[in-house]
């Protein structure tokens, strides 16, 4: 169920003087991540891991449902978890704590500070992603806990993907839901939004302008372009494509998703225009992911 706003309320604030007990250190930013699914944060797991790990970030990451429709394709982690998966009675039981699980061991190698998964049943869809339904979404409810969640972390960057016309429709809702959310705060304290989309080298880039006012981009190129194949460590011997491939293998229930492993070498990264004008911290992004601009910027 989804928690109620009261609960949500004390689990946030609990965490909080956990924090303060603890001393936890001062970050240089924070981010919130902002997604449908379980394994969407593969869409920007190098730069959140980049980010965290080497400019001393900190993020959270807000699931909103299970994604315990993608059953179909459990088949190789029935073996793994002991249990039956690939039929939908089966996959709807068991799937929900076993992807929340994953997720906080995707959480773990990029991370990742506090997961809040929100619990909505995940629909699926029948032969085209895009027409996903998330009527069943409690809209209200969601609004609520992610306009508290911003109000209260002061985020300096949000992240979610790139809501276009052939996405995943939870992908687009999820987007959307984030954008509502950030346009109830005070302009002073919005974060700036990013959606993002990852891609290949030899891909055309994507052109996306928006869907309808709330989404409109700053421009229909991306503003930031992070190169999973950037080399470094010992002879340049590493990328970052590694650690998205510990991203992807932490998600064993989800079999297919593990044929992207060493793919889309590129991050894009697309600047909603509801969010702050801090283009300071826009440019300080650019110089800290250490990647190329690929597309042309926004200024």
């Amino acid at each position: 169920m989804l928690p109620s706003r009261k609960d949500f309320l004390l689990t946030m604030a609990a965490a909080a003087l956990a924090r303060v007990k603890m001393g936890a250190e001062p970050v240089a930013h924070k981010a919130l991540a902002v997604v449908a699914h379980p394994d969407d944060e593969y869409a920007l797991a190098g730069t959140l891991y980049r980010l965290i790990h080497e400019q001393g970030w900190a993020a959270d990451q807000v699931v909103i449902t299970n994604g315990e429709a993608g059953y179909r394709y459990s088949t190789l982690a029935e073996a793994f978890y002991g249990v039956p998966l690939t039929a939908e009675a089966d996959g709807r039981a068991h799937l929900p704590a076993i992807r929340q699980e994953e997720t906080r061991r995707a959480g773990k190698v990029l991370g990742i500070r506090r997961h809040y998964f929100l619990d909505r049943k995940d629909l699926g869809f029948a032969t085209d992603a895009a027409t996903a339904d998330s009527s069943n979404w409690d809209r209200p409810a969601l609004l609520a806990i992610l306009t508290d969640l911003l109000g209260r972390e002061r985020y300096d960057v949000l992240f979610t993907l790139l809501p276009t016309e052939q996405t995943h429709g939870h992908h687009r809702a999820a987007t959307l839901l984030a954008l509502e959310a950030v346009s109830r705060l005070p302009s002073s304290r919005r974060p700036l939004v990013f959606g993002a989309d990852a891609q290949d080298k030899t891909e055309a880039p994507v052109r996306f302008a928006g869907l309808r006012d709330i989404s409109a981009t700053v421009s229909p190129d991306p503003v930031l372009v992070f190169d999973r194949t950037q080399r470094f460590g010992y002879h340049n011997a590493l990328n970052y494509q590694i650690v998205v491939n510990w991203v992807i293998a932490e998600h064993k229930s989800q079999g297919l998703f593990q044929m992207d492993a060493g793919r889309h070498e590129l991050e894009d990264f697309w600047l909603f225009q509801g969010g702050s004008e801090g283009f300071d911290l826009l440019d300080e992004l650019r110089n800290k992911l250490g990647a190329p601009m690929l597309h042309t910027s926004v200024r």
